[in-house]
């Protein structure tokens, strides 16, 4: 077979599979057991399944060079202090062989961190159950306010812990961590212009929106619909792989990844401020700067998807891009989506 017909999402695939079935020997709780992938992205999350009597749990394989092996253990402690703090459900980290949360397993020469998770029953909520999902996201905006809460609650020692901090610079400023929007699919020079205008309309009312303790700490940072689990009336969260400090708003942005341009997105926005206000205050100017997270977060996506190689980007392609001219024409003109 020629270097050309080598597909290299199946070959990084085809890696991560490895090392996920060497991790797995690491938690002597797991002997027996199958993996099957379940998601793809930043790292490679695995169904872990015993065979000797069915019990679930969820391994993640780390991407190298992603996180630092402190940010991992600072996501965890995080984990860990929802857990005893709030009614919240999470996936909780498990101790390995050796009585450590991170397993290290090395591959060609590269270091991947591994973690075992508790598994948690649920589905994803459905994009294409418009009703069913404005009922979901009041309750998520509950849920949003508490982890805000929380955070708020536990300043003192939360704000030790080593992780990420999503601001514009981080999100869409010249060295961003998920890479740069101008390198996206479809990118011409007039859409260029126009998401320009666009980030330097974003940078300047976030500057003016300002980073007071009740509007920036530690969040969660990606609660797209993926990383939620629905069971009954109950949602669950999943996947703080990314979380750090940013504005308490971004929240918001991300659970509406990748439905930014969806017309029932407002009717979306409304129910989660009633579930938001039941657990603590959004301020007027608050909830007038929501097009503003929301639109910087649309461009990181479009990063995202340029520079990333997943299924999940295969699928949004260049459209993703097309899709958020209107949402940054009715940004720049009227502040709104």
């Amino acid at each position: 077979m020629s270097n050309s017909s080598i597909d290299p999402l199946q070959e990084s695939l085809d890696k991560f599979n490895q090392i996920a079935s060497m991790a797995i020997h690491l938690y002597p709780l797991l002997t027996n057991s199958t993996i099957e992938l379940l998601n793809y992205s930043e790292n490679a999350t695995y169904l872990v399944t015993k065979a000797v009597n069915g019990e679930k749990y969820i391994l993640r394989v780390g991407r190298p060079g992603y996180h630092t092996k402190t940010e991992v253990e600072s996501e965890l402690e995080w984990l860990k202090s929802i857990n005893q703090d709030s009614s919240i459900q999470v996936s909780l980290p498990i101790l390995g062989g050796n009585g450590e949360y991170i397993q290290l397993v090395y591959h060609e020469n590269e270091a991947y961190y591994c973690t075992l998770f508790t598994f948690l029953e649920g589905n994803a909520p459905n994009e294409e159950n418009e009703s069913e999902l404005i009922s979901q996201f009041e309750k998520l905006g509950e849920i949003t306010a508490q982890l805000h809460e929380h955070c708020i609650n536990n300043w003192e020692k939360l704000n030790q812990i080593q992780r990420i901090t999503w601001d514009f610079d981080s999100i869409l400023g010249s060295t961003p961590k998920w890479g740069r929007w101008q390198e996206g699919m479809a990118i011409t020079p007039e859409r260029a212009e126009l998401f320009t205008k666009v980030s330097e309309k974003i940078n300047t009312r976030l500057e003016k929106f300002g980073k007071e303790p009740n509007k920036f700490g530690l969040i969660h940072s990606d609660l797209r619909l993926a990383n939620l689990l629905v069971e009954r009336e109950q949602i669950k969260v999943i996947d703080f792989d990314d979380c750090g400090f940013g504005w308490y708003l971004y929240d918001l942005a991300t659970s509406i990844s990748f439905i930014e341009h969806k017309p029932y997105v407002p009717e979306l926005i409304a129910s989660w401020i009633t579930g938001y206000r039941k657990v603590r205050s959004l301020s007027e100017e608050e909830e007038l700067e929501i097009p503003t997270f929301i639109l910087m977060r649309r461009l990181q996506l479009i990063a995202w998807v340029g520079s990333r190689d997943n299924e999940t980007t295969r699928e949004l392609g260049s459209r993703f891009t097309e899709d958020t001219d209107n949402l940054a024409k009715k940004y720049l003109k009227e502040g709104k989506l």
